[in-house]
């Protein structure tokens, strides 16, 4: 088929799209008035380096006393569907008036119409297609559209000179950026520079979103001085930063320029070789170089290069069209150059395909005959690079979803956070819509909850217990030490006790969680012995496989354990966190909670346990109270002794590390110890607890303490209570140059095997009482006996005396067999689950304990 001027080219999908009009053969021959709109999609074939017809399509319309033109055609989006589809913009004239429609042309190349409408004049101004489809376009200076959703013809309410770019803005939609004489206010503002830029050249720029309704100020794309130069624009990138429009764009001038802006303010200029430029579009290639394509009204075009400046790339002459797509299916665009061939009519029979780079196909070259080695390197390379661009994006897209969920993550701890603290403070806490937090609820959605919920909720948020006595606080090097002292009542397990730290600031952009580590310190009132334990004391294997009291219906036997806090002693309870990063924010306000188990005994001798938390109070840090040392602390030394608050001891065994080493000597006694803290480590006991003596050397030592118990003149115990390692190295060190050559060391790492040997012992003997106490259950339960009980034998006399009669042997094997059949029943008995489960999780806890004191056993 051959071309003629009215043929329009279209790229799509990397095919080029042919529209032409004709008359079909029966139409001339019967003077006919049909037209056919025909479609050819081309593809490039890549072994014989041309365009090859892929498939073709018609659209028949009649044109009886009318004249049928194509006016344009470009991709748009169809708002039904969301794809971009080829769209086609038609006119019908005829005498008095002159009919436009838009067709719409689908992959199977059926056209659908999709809307029409009259105008008494003709378009030719500033006429643009955007998604819809809609359109647009200028008549006497005002600003007319039509979509496909309204089909009615709207008049804008803005007047124009004219239509420099029609696209896509994010957060605005479709926005209209036009020329206008300057509308001056009555009143100028002194600092506004754009009245008087307006006001000295003329004209200005506006922008119009055309959804909205809305006006867009046009110094966010380029100065009011630029506008009476401006013939047309691209816009490169567009998004929305606080409220305030960010846009990068390019703009040429009737001064035969191409202009860069950004955010407004021009960033670059380039003088183009050819006058008078009428249209740029943008093309992205395989190098990720910017180009732009310039065409003219003479027929020639250009490529501008952004790269450190924009620069002429390359130029070319008698330039029908320029297409921009991925002809060659690269993963990258391409240039596609049509030229103006009067000898050849024939479609696409005169083209180049080029990137300015690798790629490059020209018609008329026989590529096998040239270069054949260099064609299959090009074809290698251009797979290579599309296979690692897909690549890229799937790692792209992998990296967008982790970071949607870690942000999901993040705003559901928070939540749940917020959720604590009113539970706590005993207020109502509102749960947000799951659907606008993008959630989906894994339960129906209810506004009265159960009871049984309702109930739970109120035990655990209302404790009539009071279990803290004092809060306080300490600074300690790097550390922020919390502590709370419990009241005597106290009665909770110790390996069940720990505090948090939640801000009571609302950051959104930051967790409220602090990260602490708790410790448990006990004191008895004499203040002659010290404890200091982890507020973990199982192994957490054993923890995570027997964890069986999570359930509200966990029952315990034994209601006193090893770790029970004695009513003569003292308790405190220590939260340690890093304090640089609560600096940050020059004040913090922090809630303190403190968890535990509480365990309620009933009267078979099990115990309930349920978790509980309670709170303790608040606590305000700020860097003012820091650099002035209120919460720094203090440990001075009056008549030998170390006289520091017991806040400030219980502080600093809490930012310390526990050591203990069994110190043996065969040959010597172990006085040296006892010289040696005292002399060359300079320590004082401590006043609150003289078993423990304070280091005030100076140097990194300073500030450790020491415990130092001996057994006999040749066995003691040493305890170290240090920083970190780098200070426990260095007391060693200092230690073994005082000590007899033949005295050996040993750490400790879990107390004395001594101590541990023993309660292993007793564990298991509970275990044994354990066991044995739930087989007497289960036979009172069935009121049987288990064989013979101690005390009863058989009597021989009278057994003789039964085997000498008939009778009495009869009598003996009716015993004799209700004694089997009694037996029998104990070795196959049954019992309830209820009664099942209560033996069970007692032979668990019983057990539980034993591998507690076996686990230590083995680490020490």
């Amino acid at each position: 088929m051959l071309l003629s001027e009215q043929d329009q080219f279209l790229s799509y999908n990397g095919e080029v799209l042919v529209f032409q009009l004709s008359k079909t053969k029966h139409a001339e021959e019967a003077d006919d008035k049909t037209m056919n709109l025909c479609v050819r999609r081309m593809e490039f074939n890549r072994d014989t380096k041309l365009f090859v017809q892929k498939s073709s399509g018609v659209f028949s319309m009649g044109a009886s006393h009318s004249k049928i033109e194509i006016i344009c055609c470009s991709c748009t989006t169809d708002s039904r569907t969301g794809i971009i589809l080829p769209c086609i913009l038609m006119k019908k004239k005829k005498r008095n008036s002159v009919k436009y429609f838009l067709l719409l042309l689908h992959s199977s190349n059926q056209f659908e119409p999709s809307f029409y409408f009259k105008l008494d004049y003709e378009l030719k101004e500033d006429i643009r297609l955007f998604a819809g489809p809609s359109l647009l376009w200028r008549h006497a200076n005002k600003l007319f559209y039509i979509s496909s959703n309204t089909r009615v013809v709207q008049n804008a309410p803005v007047q124009l000179s004219s239509v420099v770019w029609t696209g896509e803005i994010m957060g605005e939609g479709t926005v209209v950026l036009g020329i206008r004489t300057a509308c001056l206010p009555e009143t100028e503002d002194p600092d506004g520079f754009s009245v008087s830029d307006r006001a000295i050249w003329g004209s200005e720029f506006f922008g119009y979103a055309v959804q909205t309704q809305k006006m867009l100020p046009g110094t966010c794309f380029m100065p009011h001085a630029y506008s009476r130069v401006v013939s047309s624009v691209c816009v490169c990138k567009s998004e929305s930063l606080k409220k305030q429009l960010q846009i990068s764009l390019v703009a040429i001038t009737h001064k035969n320029q191409l202009i860069w802006f950004q955010n407004g303010a021009p960033k670059g200029v380039c003088e183009l070789p050819y006058e008078k430029p009428c249209s740029v579009k943008p093309a992205l290639t395989s190098s990720n170089d910017l180009l732009f394509v310039v065409a003219f009204a003479s027929g020639n075009s250009c490529v501008v290069q952004r790269r450190d400046s924009l620069q002429v790339a390359s130029k070319w002459q008698k330039v029908k069209c320029v297409l921009v797509d991925d002809f060659i299916g690269s993963g990258s665009e391409q240039l596609l150059l049509l030229f103006k061939d009067d000898s050849n009519t024939d479609v696409l029979s005169t083209f180049k395909i080029t990137d300015l780079g690798e790629v490059n196909y020209a018609s008329g070259i026989n590529y096998k005959q040239n270069v054949p080695a260099a064609e299959g390197l090009q074809e290698n390379g251009l797979l290579t690079v599309r296979a690692l661009e897909t690549r890229l994006q799937a790692g792209w897209t992998s990296v967008r979803e982790l970071r949607q969920h870690l942000e999901l993550q993040k705003r559901v701890i928070l939540e749940s956070c917020r959720a604590l603290i009113d539970l706590v403070e005993e207020r109502t806490h509102i749960l947000p819509n799951s659907k606008e937090e993008g959630l989906v609820s894994l339960w129906d959605d209810v506004e009265n909850p159960p009871d049984s919920l309702s109930k739970e909720t109120s035990l655990a948020s209302k404790v009539p217990e009071h279990f803290t006595e004092e809060l306080w606080l300490r600074v300690v090097g790097d550390s922020l030490v919390v502590g709370v002292k419990l009241t005597e009542s106290f009665y909770l397990s110790l390996g069940d006790v720990s505090l948090s730290l939640v801000m009571d600031q609302d950051f959104s952009s930051i967790s409220p969680i602090i990260k602490c580590q708790s410790k448990i310190i006990k004191l008895n009132k004499a203040f002659s012995a010290l404890t200091v334990s982890s507020s973990q004391i199982e192994p957490p294997p054993k923890k995570m496989k027997l964890d069986l009291r999570n359930s509200n219906d966990v029952k315990k036997e034994f209601p006193k354990r090893s770790s029970r806090i004695q009513l003569d002693e003292t308790k405190t309870v220590t939260a340690v966190t890093s304090l640089s990063p609560l600096l940050a924010f020059h004040r913090v306000c922090c809630v303190v909670l403190l968890h535990a188990r509480k365990q309620n005994h009933q009267n078979d001798g099990l115990q309930q346990s349920k978790k509980i938390t309670v709170l303790c109070g608040k606590i305000l840090l700020t860097l003012e109270d820091i650099s002035n040392g209120r919460y720094s602390v203090k440990m001075p030394r009056d008549n030998s002794y170390c006289t520091g608050s017991m806040e400030d001891i219980l502080a600093v065994l809490a930012v310390s590390v526990r050591f203990s080493f069994q110190i043996k000597s065969c040959d010597y006694t172990l006085t040296p110890v006892s010289s040696w803290l005292l002399g060359e480590m300079e320590c004082t006991p401590l006043k609150g607890c003289q078993d423990h003596i304070f280091c005030h050397k100076a140097g990194n030592v300073h500030g450790t303490i020491f415990n130092w118990a001996l057994k006999n003149p040749f066995e003691g115990i040493l305890t170290i209570f240090c920083r970190n390692l780098t200070v426990l190295f260095q007391c060693l060190h200092s230690l073994t140059r005082v000590l007899p050559p033949s005295c050996g060391v040993k750490l400790l790492r879990s107390g004395s095997k001594g101590a541990l040997t023993e309660q292993l012992a007793l564990a298991l003997e509970k275990e044994m009482l354990t066991l044995k106490n739930s087989l007497s259950l289960k036979k009172a339960e069935n009121s049987l006996t288990w064989g013979n009980e101690s005390g009863k034998k058989i009597n021989n006399a009278p057994l003789a005396s039964l085997l000498d009669t008939e009778e009495g042997v009869q009598q003996f094997r009716k015993k004799l067999q209700n004694e089997r059949e009694e037996c029998v029943r104990s070795m196959n008995q049954t019992m309830n689950g209820a009664l099942y489960q209560k033996i069970a999780l007692k032979i668990a806890e019983a057990q539980l304990s034993s591998d507690v004191i076996v686990w230590r056993l083995a680490k020490s």
